[in-house]
């Protein structure tokens, strides 16, 4: 595995529990974190969402 494969999927993760907190709780841990909206946690989002991007190619592999 590649180390930006490893980056993307430590982002996804962060992503999937981000959203379980919010779907669960309704608690926003980025937010919290960093601000709600602010320029650090904007860039957090847009990483994630590019590591969501960049891992739709795994439905590409063929992993017999």
């Amino acid at each position: 595995m590649k180390i930006v494969d490893k980056i993307a999927l430590v982002l996804v993760i962060i992503g999937a529990i981000n959203w379980g907190l919010i779907g669960f709780f309704g608690f926003n841990l980025v937010d919290s974190i960093f601000g709600a909206m602010s320029i650090v946690s904007r860039i957090i989002y847009a990483l994630v969402g590019l590591a969501g991007l960049w891992s739709i190619r795994y439905f590409t592999y063929d992993h017999d």
